[in-house]
């Protein structure tokens, strides 16, 4: 199979290209030369090609339009908190089956199909000491991570169809970001000037990626080739809520008083999650560096409308 990156302006099919990664990836697969079609469900999306996921024959119509020649698919409910359980399932799972059947019956199938689950598929990854590889036992811990989960094992019953990779992103950021993500919350108080903020748990640790470089490995994961299938999107730093509450203040120039409210507490939460990225470097590189300080003063510094 001749590299996607071989083939002069490929059709890349990005489902929720209005979305928060969606807009990034869809600006970097362009510059790279590539033709970028997108998918959206709400009327005011950035794309012509208006159909829910869990339409499956108005979404085989639109596929068979388009006819890519590779495919990212972001969309999903992606909040870990988010209220309608019967939605999050249905989308993540059955729109995503949706999808595969879509592209399977394609004269011509795609030269790549990634679909974003979830580095919350490992949970508290019980047993296991330091960073999580993709070997690492899965323990999903809460509705969101099932259903990615749930997902994953749903398409490897097409990879005899189709040449499906999977990425599981652990947390990251950037400027558009919903502010009812926790950074972009903390960074948005820093801009109004509040001086007060009510967050969860304190004492947990994440990694904060850019979504910049989120952008850039998905790329490169669709030119790229070797044998693996399943992929950590990580930069293996984790950083507490304190070390980030520290660094905005000294990026704003004052204090802010933080205290817990118990409603953001989340059960079962998962104490710290940090990956081992040492299998997508060995496929696509270094990823591009930015730091958590540096990317926290781009979203501070953002132009309001933004």
């Amino acid at each position: 199979m001749a590299s996607l990156s071989e083939r002069s302006s490929a059709r890349i099919l990005v489902t929720g290209l209005e979305g928060f990664t969606g807009r990034y990836v869809g600006a970097e697969l362009r510059h790279a030369g590539y033709e970028v079609f997108g998918l959206s469900s709400k009327a005011d999306g950035d794309t012509d090609n208006l159909v829910d996921l869990l339409d499956a024959n108005a979404l085989a119509q639109v596929v068979e339009k388009i006819r890519p020649q590779a495919v990212i698919h972001l969309a999903a409910i992606a909040f870990v908190a988010h209220g309608d359980t019967d939605a999050i399932y249905r989308t993540n799972i059955m729109g995503t089956r949706n999808l595969l059947s879509a592209l399977a019956s394609l004269p011509e199938r795609p030269a790549r199909v990634l679909l974003a689950s979830s580095a919350n598929v490992y949970g508290h990854a019980q047993g296991c000491e330091g960073p999580l590889d993709e070997l690492t036992a899965l323990d999903p811990v809460n509705d969101y991570a099932v259903s990615k989960l749930a997902m994953e094992y749903m398409a490897r019953t097409w990879a005899e169809r189709l040449p499906v990779l999977f990425s599981r992103p652990f947390n990251y950021t950037g400027v558009g970001q919903s502010p009812q993500f926790l950074i972009p919350k903390i960074v948005d108080h820093f801009r109004r000037g509040e001086r007060r903020i009510e967050l969860g748990n304190m004492d947990v640790w994440r990694e904060f990626a850019d979504v910049r470089a989120v952008a850039w490995a998905y790329r490169r994961l669709l030119e790229t080739h070797n044998e693996q299938d399943t992929f950590n999107i990580c930069t293996g730093v984790t950083y507490s809520l304190r070390e980030v509450i520290a660094m905005m203040q000294e990026i704003a120039g004052y204090s802010i008083e933080v205290s817990v409210n118990p409603a953001f507490v989340r059960s079962n939460e998962v104490q710290r999650l940090q990956g081992n990225g040492a299998r997508l470097q060995a496929r696509i590189g270094m990823l591009p560096s930015y730091s958590l300080r540096d990317t926290l003063r781009w979203m501070y510094q953002a132009p309001l409308s933004d």
